[in-house]
C-alpha cells in the first residue's frame, strides 16, 4: 500500500512540474519529510500547495483583467451612476402627531411661587414622546441602499479571497533565507506587503456598512421619539446620501485595487515567480 502511494506522489509531483518550478516542488517534499510525515500526507501537502499556487498566476493574467472591466461595466450602471443624491431618499414611516395643547395655565397661575418657577424654567426635562409601538408598523431600510449593498458585499468577499491566494502565491514562492542576491526577495515582500495592505482594506468595507445601518437606526429611533423635530429627519437623508457616496466610492476603490495589484505583480512576475538568478540556484 505504501508503494503505491509513494507513486501516486511521484506521479502528482510529475503533472506540477508543467507548471512549477521543480526545485520548489522539491523543497516542499523534503520540508515534508523532515517532518516525517508520511507519503500520503506529502501527497496532500502538494496538492493543497497546487491548488494555490496554479490558479494564482491564471488570476492575474486573466481574472484580474475580466474583473476589472466587469467592475468598470457595473459603475456605468444608472443603479451606480445617479447625479441627483435625493434621488435615494426614502419616506420614514413615521408620521407626525397632532400638538397637544395645553390648557391649564389657569392653574399655573394659581399655583405658589416656588412651583411657578419650576413649570417656567426646566427645559431640560423634555422627554419626547415614549415610544411602545410606531402606529404605521415597521420602518423600512433604504430600499435602494440595500440593493446596492447587495451587489457591493460580493465583489469585497472576492477582493478579499483573491488578495488571499496571491498571498499565499508570493509567500511559497519565497526561497530559503541566504546572504547576498535577496534582490528579488525584496521585491517579492514588497509586493507581498502591498496585497495583505489591500486584504485589511477590502475586510474594513464590511465594518462600514455595518456601520451605517447601526447609526441610521439610532437617528430613526430619534425621529420616533421627536417626531416633531425636522432636524432629525434631514439627518436620516443626510446619512442616505453619505452612504450612497460611500458605496459607489467602495466599488471604485475594489476597481482600482485590482488595477494596482495587476500592475504591480505583472511588472515584477519574472522576480516574484524567480526571485534568485540560476547560477545561485544551482548552488543548494
Amino acid at each position: 500500500m505504501a508503494d503505491v502511494t509513494t507513486k501516486k506522489v511521484q506521479e502528482y509531483k510529475d503533472s506540477l512540474k508543467t507548471k512549477l518550478d521543480s526545485t520548489k516542488i522539491n523543497e516542499f517534499e523534503s520540508m515534508a519529510w523532515r517532518a516525517n510525515s508520511t507519503p500520503l500526507h506529502i501527497r496532500l501537502l502538494l496538492e493543497i500547495i497546487g491548488s494555490m499556487m496554479i490558479p494564482a498566476e491564471d488570476l492575474i493574467l486573466k481574472g484580474f483583467p475580466n474583473k476589472i472591466v466587469e467592475l468598470n461595466d457595473i459603475l456605468e450602471t444608472a443603479q451606480f451612476g445617479r447625479k441627483n443624491l435625493s434621488e435615494v431618499h426614502q419616506t420614514l414611516n413615521i408620521p407626525v402627531p397632532d400638538p397637544i395643547l395645553l390648557t391649564n395655565s389657569v392653574d399655573h397661575e394659581d399655583a405658589p411661587a416656588s412651583k411657578k418657577h419650576k413649570f417656567g424654567n426646566n427645559f431640560d426635562a423634555v422627554a419626547g414622546t415614549k415610544v411602545m409601538a410606531l402606529p404605521s408598523g415597521l420602518v423600512p431600510c433604504n430600499k435602494q441602499l440595500s440593493d446596492l449593498v447587495l451587489v457591493v458585499k460580493p465583489h469585497i468577499r472576492q477582493l478579499i479571497e483573491d488578495t488571499n491566494l496571491l498571498k499565499m502565491w508570493i509567500s511559497f514562492m519565497i526561497p530559503k533565507i541566504e546572504d547576498g542576491n535577496n534582490f528579488g526577495v525584496s521585491i517579492q515582500e514588497d509586493t507581498l506587503a502591498e496585497i495583505q495592505s489591500v486584504e485589511s482594506e477590502a475586510a474594513a468595507f464590511f465594518d462600514q456598512i455595518s456601520r451605517y445601518f447601526v447609526s441610521r437606526g439610532k437617528v430613526v429611533s430619534k425621529v420616533a421619539k421627536y417626531p416633531h423635530i425636522e432636524d432629525y429627519r434631514q439627518a436620516v437623508q443626510e446619512l442616505d446620501e453619505k452612504e450612497y457616496v460611500s458605496l459607489w466610492l467602495v466599488m471604485c476603490e475594489i476597481r482600482n485595487r485590482y488595477c494596482t495589484l495587476h500592475d504591480i505583480v505583472i511588472k515584477n512576475l519574472e522576480k516574484i515567480k524567480k526571485p534568485r538568478t540560476s547560477n545561485t540556484d544551482s548552488l543548494y
